[in-house]
């Protein structure tokens, strides 16, 4: 029963993260204005999802190597998301 309420508790952590991240989304949309570049906007959003995909994996792992990888492409999509952001 203590592992259902594990699961329940990491899945409503992901989910509050998630949603806080959506809400940065939406306040740097409204940033960016109408004369925001499209194409630009849209590697920004492939960056972002691609990243939120990397955590999930990173979360998911046991395998060392693996992990060490994922972080090193979650540091890469920062590092690009900052640069188009920037």
């Amino acid at each position: 029963m203590g592992d259902a309420g594990e699961g329940l508790v990491d899945a409503e952590s992901r989910l509050a993260e998630r949603m806080e991240e959506r809400e940065q989304e939406k306040r740097r949309a409204k940033l960016a204005g109408k004369g925001a570049d499209p194409e630009r906007a849209r590697q920004l959003e492939s960056f972002r999802l691609a990243r939120t995909e990397m955590r999930r994996q990173l979360e998911l792992t046991t395998h060392d190597a693996r992990k060490e990888q994922l972080k090193q492409a979650i540091a890469e999509l920062d590092r690009r998301i900052t640069e188009l952001a920037g």
